[in-house]
Order: structure tokens, then C-alpha cells, then sequence
């Protein structure tokens, strides 16, 4: 038996939801034992809810360090919707207001409090916390966007620096450290700066399967192709610029053609921020052309495309700013627009830096960069490998395995340009290796004498972007290695060795022309769509009255809900997900009103609600076309490479077919793929980690386990923990 089983309805409750996340329940579990925390749980991945719940199960007042207003802002109106006692201190209210919120903290009014880091530890503000702590105790510190606190993270703070001193104060306070993004390096730093105490680590995969990634090239149609990007979304929009002149040119011209737009960068006053920043958050607007000024404090779920107009300065970053689409994990999407240009806008700023060290860094987050946009291989299989995960490629999602490029054999290339790596002692980067076999008359190469090197000039018949597209190719198979010392330095492994003794095939994906890749929308009924059209127009009248945003009152996603199933008792309302205690009082029957006028219009019925609907299990979905021609061929007695070829796909693609199937109640022996000693060892090992990503199980599980059989076993329990 589980500990805390009140959890789930204490989850429906107050946030209407009936099932957690992956993840939620085993950190809300650690937060409610008094642990420290560290969770890394990308956006979209519920990561409020893990301090949120258990502040209010706690006794006390749990204390918020958010770096913007209006991320304070955001949240604690969805928090106030919900009907739960939170409140923020900040610049943005009169010394009347302040003193009042002050007042109802000390009277145990309040169970979350947001402040600023800096206010947190002024000399005014920590004798008013010693107030708090003696009168009815504070039950954890709760530091949100917690990489701030690194300097090698995306975006290192100063003043969070300071809240190390929280633990000297107050040694007997959990501290719960939470994040979307941080690599390794600044996990480490996290846990040392906030001096956590043996914390819980959770960290989720920063796979999020529901966003499509593509990349298209910067051509002179860019701007028309980015119009039609604009005006084929339906929903809200983002588009990034690198510089305020982009961002004001930009915004211009989308505005002579009609697009609804605002710009936002550091150039505008704090009034107009602010002002386009709540039009775009309340839906009176579109589009937001912007700076990366914009975005961190962003509470907004709904928006549908995140469009980089320029390339970004490194890879975490992109996943930051491309991660604010789909947050209400509906299909979205996420365009770079890369050209050649940007390179060197982001070289001449770099070279502008006085410290060598960060001139390194930065031009090795660059080259991380280049090797994305450039990348013809599985798009997460990149960005999720920058963050220590790796991903199996395949994803179906991008635009790289949506529209794959013909494949050649390029293994008797990959010896040549692995021997001159070789031959040239392991010691210089890419583009020396690729001057070398190109045979260049460079400085460099007549300093190391390597034009007497008998790869020398062997590989002339090649262009230099063809090499660079092999050396690339070759580190994202994992044939190649490269120094993260911002050198760049490539190295071999025992795979290099392989594919220069003829013992492994080298084969690369060859860039084609680009092709307009669309997102297939999910197949809904014409009433589904008018439904849902029409609660969005009540949800934003009573934004509109109430002066707050529409996704505070109700997401897309519980609207699509609605629409579905067209409930109209609140019985029936209180079952969609995302419909709380508290908000089927404020909000059921206005609604209810609007969708039997809706059904006796159109003379439609309810439709049956499955009894226990789950926001991240297959559990009880339809599978998909693909994946019952799958099924079909594996009960034939077909084994998964017979399929793969039967099918033209890949094998990791049968076992994802298999594993979704599994989780969808579709009874299959898979006895024969995975032995039943095996089984059980996985079995235990979920049962320990829980729905966590594979890297963490694998490693646990060690080298006698391949992730085919983990993710078919994980089918299996994921079906079995949601009964």
C-alpha cells in the first residue's frame, strides 16, 4: 500500500485533475517526508503541481522564490481560481497592499507566498520571515527556475546566490530546488549552492513528444514562408529575433499584412512590456515578435508555434525558448529558420567578450548549435543527447524522420576521415581534419608538417560541407567523440576502430531539397470543433470580465474535453479533467447552460465519459492505423525485424508500435522478445524508479538489458498501474 493515498483526491480537489503525471506522485511524496528536492521536469511537465500540492498538505506557509512578476502573477491567479489561499509580495503594489498580504500571512491565512530572491533576502524582509517561522512555521522554501542559480547555466542570476544563506537560518526547512532545464554540471552546482541535504533528485526525460521540431533554410522567401507559417497556426504564436532592430522590423511588416502582432524587447518601456505581455497572455493578440527578453516568466500553455526567426546562442536555450509552445501538452510546433548570416552576427558578439574563457564556451555552445540545424539525424536524438538522455531516434516528430533523406554508405569516406583523426594524433577539431584531407595550404597544417600525413589530400573529390556533414553524422552515431572543453578536439573510440577495420557500416542521411512539413491534426467531428469554438468565446468573455487570462479559467485542453464529451449535468462536468472543487462552483453551470444550448441546436446527445480518464497514459485510446497493421503482423507469428521489413520501417518503430499497444489494454505475449526472469527484474526496478525516462532504468538495469525490453515491460506496467 502506497504512502499518502489521499493524494489523488486531494489532486482532484484542488486542481481538478484525477491522475499525476509522470513523476508528481513520487516527488510530492518525498516533499510531504520533509526531504530536500532537486526536479528537472521540462516544461509542460507539471512541475508546479510538485510544490504546489504539497504546500497545501503541509502545515505552515511554503515560501516561493520566483525571478519575475509575471510569472508570480500568473501563477498565483491560477492558484486563487482554484479557490487556494496564495499571494505574492513585490514592486508592483503599494506599501498599503503589502502590509496587508503581510498581515494575512502572519494570521495563517496563506499556504504559498511568492517573492523576488532580492526581496527574500533584504535586510527588511528577513525579520518579517523570522515572524512567519515563530508563528506558524514555514514549511519548505520552494526555489522555482532554480538554474538561475548556476553560472553555467542558460540563465545564472547573481542574487540567487544569495539564498544559500536559507540554510543557516533555517536548518530545519526543506529546501525543494526545482527546474526545466539543467545539464549535469548544473545539477551539481544547484545541490552545492543551495547546500541541499541528500535531496531526492527527480529527473524527468526532457523528451516532449508532443511538440514538432523542424528546421528550414534562411532563404530570401524566408519572411513569406514565415507569413504562411503565421497564418496556417491556429492559436497563439511566438516568433524570436536576435536583436530589437529584427524584432521592430519584423513586427512592422506582419502588421501591414494583417497579422495580429506586438512586438517585445528591452528597448520598450516597462509600461508598453507589460501591456503587450498581458494582451498576449489574455488572447487580445496573436503573435508576440520578440527578443529572449521575453518568455522565462510566461505562464501561458496555449501557445501553439514557437518560431526562432534567427539561430539561437546554444542549444539549452533553444530548448528553453522553443519549450514555451505545447506546454498544455496539445500538438504544437517549433521552427528555426537557419541561415548562414546568423553565424556571423553570433561570431562577432562572442569575439566581443574580454574573458578567453567564455569566448570557449560560447564558441562551443555555437558549434552544439551548427550541429543541430545542420543535423540530419532524429532532431531529439540531438537536443535530448546535450542534456546527458539519450533517445533512440525515430521519434516521428520532426522533420528529419517525418521526411527522411535517402541514405548512402559512406563507410569507405568514414576511414579516411577517421584515420586522418588518427594520423593527426587525436589533437585538432573538424575543420583542420577536413583542411587536411581536402588537401589545404594552411599555416596549421605546414606548422605540424601534416601536408606530409598520407591522408593528406585523399579526400579532394569532396566538398567541405560534405565532410562536415560526415564528421557531424559521425559523432551523432556515436562513431566519433568530441571534447567539451570548447575546443572541439575529436577523439575515437572503440567504434572508430570498428569502421576503420571494415567491421561496422558507416550510413548517412543526404540533406534533400526542404520540403513544408505540417503537423497532421488530430481528426476531431465538425460539432467537436464548433463546440470548442464556442467555450472559447465564453472563457474569454469571463477572462475579459474577471481580468485574467483564458487558460486560467480553463485550458484548451479541458475545453476540448467538453467539447467531446458535451456533459450537461455537473455530475458529469466535475469528471472532465481539469475541472476542480472549487471551479465547477465558479464556472459548471455557466458552462453546462452553453453546451445544452449547444447540443439541443444541434440535437446531439452526452457522450460516455471513460470512468477514470488519464492526461498521461495510453490507457483506454485507439490505436492508431500504423499501429494495428503492426499487430496484425506480430499475431501472425511475424518477429520484429520480419516486420521492419515487411513494413519498410525501422525496428525501434515495431517496438514503439508494440509498447503503445500494450499500454492500450491490446493483450500481447511478448514471452517470446523478453525472457520472464528478465520481465519480473524490470517489473522491480519500475516499481523502485517509477514512470521515469529509459536512461536511468537502463543504467540501473545494466548492460544485459536493451532498451526494447524495457520500453515493452514498461507497456505492460503502465497499463497494469493504471487499472
Amino acid at each position: 500500500m502506497s504512502l499518502y493515498p489521499q493524494l489523488e483526491s486531494s489532486l482532484k480537489h484542488h486542481f481538478g485533475y484525477d491522475t499525476f503525471r509522470p513523476g508528481q506522485r513520487e516527488v510530492i511524496t518525498a516533499a510531504l517526508q520533509n526531504q530536500d528536492l532537486l526536479v528537472v521536469m521540462p516544461t509542460g511537465g507539471g512541475k508546479s503541481l510538485c510544490f504546489q500540492l504539497p504546500a497545501l498538505m503541509k502545515s505552515g506557509v511554503t515560501i516561493v522564490v520566483s525571478p519575475l512578476i509575471a510569472l508570480m502573477q500568473d501563477q498565483v491567479d491560477a492558484l486563487r481560481r482554484n479557490g487556494i489561499a496564495a499571494t505574492f509580495l513585490n514592486s508592483s503594489l503599494s506599501g498599503e497592499k503589502v502590509r496587508s498580504r503581510e498581515q494575512a500571512v502572519l494570521a495563517g491565512k496563506v499556504k504559498l507566498l511568492y517573492v523576488a530572491p532580492e526581496r527574500l533576502m533584504s535586510e527588511r524582509f528577513l525579520p518579517f520571515l523570522d515572524l512567519v517561522h515563530h508563528h506558524g512555521g514555514i514549511s519548505a522554501f520552494a526555489i522555482d527556475e532554480a538554474h538561475c542559480v548556476s553560472e553555467w547555466g542558460h540563465d545564472f542570476r547573481p542574487e540567487y546566490r544569495q539564498l544559500s544563506k536559507l540554510r543557516g537560518k533555517y536548518p530545519q526547512v526543506p529546501t525543494w530546488a526545482l527546474t526545466a532545464t539543467a545539464t549535469e554540471r548544473v545539477r551539481t552546482d544547484i545541490i552545492q549552492q543551495l547546500q541541499l541535504r541528500q535531496p531526492s533528485i527527480h529527473i524527468a526525460s526532457f523528451n516532449r513528444p508532443n511538440l514538432y521540431y523542424q528546421v528550414r533554410p534562411k532563404t530570401q522567401y524566408a519572411y513569406t514562408e514565415l507569413l504562411e507559417l503565421l497564418r496556417s497556426t491556429d492559436g497563439a504564436c511566438i516568433v524570436y529575433c536576435l536583436t530589437r532592430k529584427q524584432v521592430d522590423e519584423l513586427t512592422l511588416k506582419l502588421k501591414h499584412n494583417k497579422i495580429s502582432v506586438l512586438p517585445y524587447h528591452a528597448g520598450l518601456s516597462d509600461t508598453e512590456r507589460s501591456q503587450n505581455q498581458t494582451s498576449f497572455i489574455r488572447d487580445d493578440v496573436r503573435v508576440m515578435v520578440a527578443t529572449i527578453a521575453f518568455g522565462m516568466g510566461i505562464d501561458k500553455p496555449d501557445v501553439r508555434h514557437v518560431i526562432h526567426f534567427n539561430l539561437p546562442r546554444n542549444l539549452e536555450s533553444y530548448y528553453q525558448e522553443s519549450g514555451r509552445a505545447g506546454r498544455d501538452r496539445e500538438p504544437s510546433r517549433c521552427t528555426l529558420f537557419f541561415g548562414l548570416s546568423d553565424i556571423k552576427t553570433i561570431e562577432w558578439s562572442i569575439s566581443q567578450k574580454t574573458d578567453p574563457q567564455e569566448q570557449m564556451v560560447a564558441r562551443q555552445q555555437l558549434r552544439q548549435v551548427l550541429d543541430y540545424a545542420e543535423g540530419t539525424s532524429c532532431r531529439r536524438t540531438i537536443q535530448l543527447g546535450y542534456f546527458g538522455e539519450r533517445f533512440p531516434g525515430n521519434c516521428g516528430n520532426c522533420d528529419n524522420c517525418r521526411y527522411p533523406k535517402p541514405v548512402q554508405d559512406w563507410t569507405t569516406e568514414a576511414m579516411k576521415f577517421l584515420s586522418c583523426v588518427a594520423r593527426s594524433q587525436e589533437r585538432f577539431g573538424m575543420g583542420h581534419i577536413i583542411d587536411i584531407l581536402r588537401g589545404a595550404k594552411t599555416e596549421k597544417i605546414k606548422q605540424h608538417k601534416h601536408d606530409q600525413l598520407s591522408t593528406y589530400g585523399i579526400g579532394k573529390d569532396r566538398k567541405v560541407d560534405d565532410w562536415r556533414l560526415l564528421g557531424r553524422s559521425l559523432l551523432h552515431q556515436g562513431l566519433l567523440e568530441q571534447s567539451t572543453d570548447g575546443y572541439g578536439v575529436l577523439k575515437l573510440n572503440a567504434q572508430s576502430w570498428e569502421v576503420m577495420r571494415r567491421q561496422r557500416q558507416v550510413l548517412i542521411a543526404v540533406p534533400t531539397v526542404e520540403r513544408v512539413s505540417n503537423i497532421n491534426p488530430q481528426e476531431k467531428s465538425a460539432e467537436a470543433e464548433m463546440l470548442f469554438q464556442r467555450l472559447r468565446t465564453l472563457r474569454k468573455q469571463l477572462a475579459d470580465l474577471q481580468g485574467v487570462a483564458p487558460f486560467v479559467i480553463f485550458t484548451d485542453t479541458t475545453l476540448k474535453a467538453m467539447s467531446q464529451y458535451r456533459p450537461q449535468t455537473r455530475e458529469s462536468f466535475a469528471k472532465i479533467s481539469g475541472v476542480g472543487t472549487h471551479k465547477l462552483t465558479e464556472y459548471g453551470d455557466v458552462f453546462i447552460k452553453e453546451i445544452t444550448a449547444f447540443c439541443q441546436e444541434h440535437n446531439l446527445p452526452s457522450v460516455d465519459m471513460p470512468s477514470t480518464p488519464s492526461s498521461t497514459s495510453n490507457r483506454g485510446k485507439t490505436p492508431s492505423g500504423t499501429e494495428l497493421v503492426t499487430l496484425n503482423l506480430y499475431q501472425q507469428g511475424l518477429s520484429i525485424q520480419d516486420i521492419a521489413i515487411k513494413r519498410n520501417l525501422s525496428g525501434r518503430t515495431i517496438v514503439n508500435h508494440l509498447a503503445s499497444l500494450l499500454e492500450k489494454n491490446q493483450e500481447l505475449n511478448i514471452n517470446q522478445i523478453v525472457a520472464e526472469n528478465k520481465q519480473q527484474k524490470i517489473w522491480q526496478v519500475l516499481d523502485t524508479l517509477g514512470d521515469v525516462a529509459l536512461t536511468p532504468i537502463k543504467d540501473y538495469l545494466g548492460a544485459d538489458y536493451s532498451y526494447d525490453e524495457i520500453l515493452l515491460v514498461r507497456g505492460v506496467w503502465r497499463r497494469k498501474k493504471g487499472n
